[in-house]
């Protein structure tokens, strides 16, 4: 092992994935001098693993859905899809995982590329130890930004270390569907890969240990999904836990607690995720390994003036467009205070604070039908103690949705706070709604009165025509 001389940045950025290319690219358009460290591919998990592949394989799937709601089109397209294209055009939308397109953006910016396992040895420090053992020691003069964002949690099953069971990664780059997939969770992974997979060929079991999906949507939400799921011939059985696993002559057994056996040829755990904080040195400046890392609305970590925590890895949002949203707060607020300009006047756009993690996250479930929220459910609006109340629309009420399908089946729902008549949330389920939730998150991040949205005209005859109804409802009701 050999060590090279100390190089020093304004800023070191740990973690390549979308969030950490942001941070840099804040900072070097800032004009401070950022290096990059990353230990697996530049482009990160969504890239690779997560965001890119999983909608690469969704697409066709309910593309298929669509056209076959059609008169005039379902005859067309009653056959499979072809999985080996669908695979392949998958491939293509992650560069075969090969990182050599976002390595060139990384020169282009400007910044310091170190591949390696970083970990801070100290304040404003970070050890790199490349995949040869070279070593570099980085000294950030302003800030060092933790973007090493969360893996899949596997849990502690009897038998599961023989199993080798599939997480997220396994599910989104997989050569071949297996013949059958048991699934075990209730979210996004588990629905949005169960609905993959059982369209490319698998028969998909999907197990669920509390009694419906999604549990962090408005109810009916996974009520429709897990309808859809159904009649696309996923086994859902809600309310199941598992007790051990095992793999018997190449099939995965699994027992439930009540000693149900269900078998498959692979098995997918999405059961949640935890911080890739485990080895990168948070000891060595008085932070517990493994943890997640609180931070103020500018990101940097509660106690520290350097130390920035940016994405996954904060818990605010475990959304990738939620942390490129807090990476470019983080970046400005970074350049900033590096120039000595306070937070608070230098920008009229209030940039430097990551407001939206608080009342406005947007999330699309992209399963057939897709599920679309923003903001608070009615339940979560009830708990955090505001007087509110509930509106809901049957989407086939609205002229688009009958034009977009035959037979449109969904429902929207927008939770509104009666004392400031302004919207605290706001859901749709639903065949191609993730394209309506734009509309209502600027209705939530905005605050935008309800008084105001009935001077928004959605245009007919589409599905935005919802919003209509929503305020109809509201208004004569």
């Amino acid at each position: 092992m050999t060590e090279t001389d100390s190089n020093v940045y304004d800023v070191v950025v740990l973690g390549a994935g979308p969030v950490g290319e942001n941070v840099a690219d804040r900072t070097r358009a800032a004009g401070l001098a950022t290096a990059v460290v990353e230990s697996e591919l530049v482009g990160g998990e969504c890239s690779y693993w997560a965001c890119m592949p999983s909608k690469a394989l969704l697409r066709p799937v309910i593309a298929q859905a669509d056209a076959r709601r059609l008169a005039g089109l379902r005859q067309s397209v009653q056959g499979p899809l072809d999985t080996a294209a669908v695979l392949a055009r998958r491939d293509g939308f992650t560069s075969h995982w090969k990182d050599d397109g976002q390595v060139q953006w990384i020169d282009g910016i400007g910044a310091g590329l170190y591949r390696g396992h970083g970990r801070l040895t100290g304040p404003r420090e970070v050890t790199v130890t490349g995949p040869d053992g070279e070593r570099h020691v980085l000294t950030a003069r302003h800030a060092v930004a933790v973007a090493t964002g969360s893996s899949a949690v596997v849990p502690d099953l009897p038998g599961l270390a023989d199993v080798r069971p599939w997480t997220s990664r396994e599910a989104t780059s997989a050569k071949a569907a297996p013949g059958r997939l048991i699934v075990v969770g209730g979210g996004v992974v588990a629905t949005e890969m169960a609905a993959a997979w059982q369209a490319l060929g698998s028969q998909v079991t999907l197990l669920v240990r509390g009694k419906g999906l999604l549990g962090r949507m408005e109810p009916f939400a996974g009520e429709l999904v897990g309808d859809g799921l159904t009649e696309a011939g996923v086994d859902v059985r809600t309310g199941t836990s598992l007790a051990s696993v095992t793999r018997e002559n190449g099939t995965v057994v699994a027992v439930t607690e009540t000693g149900d056996r269900v078998e498959g040829d692979e098995i997918l755990f999405a059961t949640g995720r935890a911080p890739r904080t485990d080895d990168i040195g948070l000891d060595t400046v008085g932070l517990e390994p493994g943890s997640w890392l609180p931070v103020d609305d500018s990101l940097r970590v509660t106690g520290s003036d350097w130390l920035y925590a940016v994405g996954d890895v904060n818990h605010r949002a475990l959304l990738t467009h939620q942390g490129k949203y807090q990476a470019r707060i983080a970046g400005a607020a970074i350049a900033a205070r590096a120039f000595g300009v306070p937070l608070l006047e230098s920008d009229p756009w209030g940039a430097h604070a990551a407001t939206a993690d608080h009342a406005a996250v947007p999330q699309v479930v992209f399963t057939d039908p897709e599920a679309a929220a923003v903001g608070l459910s009615l339940a979560e609006a009830e708990q955090a103690g505001h007087r509110v109340r509930a509106v809901d629309v049957e989407l086939s009420s609205v002229a688009g949705a009958g034009l977009y399908a035959d037979g449109y089946r969904g429902r929207a729902r927008m939770v509104v706070d009666l004392e400031r008549e302004i919207l605290l949330g706001v859901t749709f389920v639903g065949p191609g709604v993730g394209e309506l939730i734009h509309s209502a998150t600027i209705a939530v991040a905005g605050q935008v009165p309800i008084g105001r949205l009935w001077h928004a005209v959605p245009s007919y005859p589409t599905i935005s025509e919802v919003w209509l109804r929503l305020l109809e409802a509201y208004r004569d009701n």
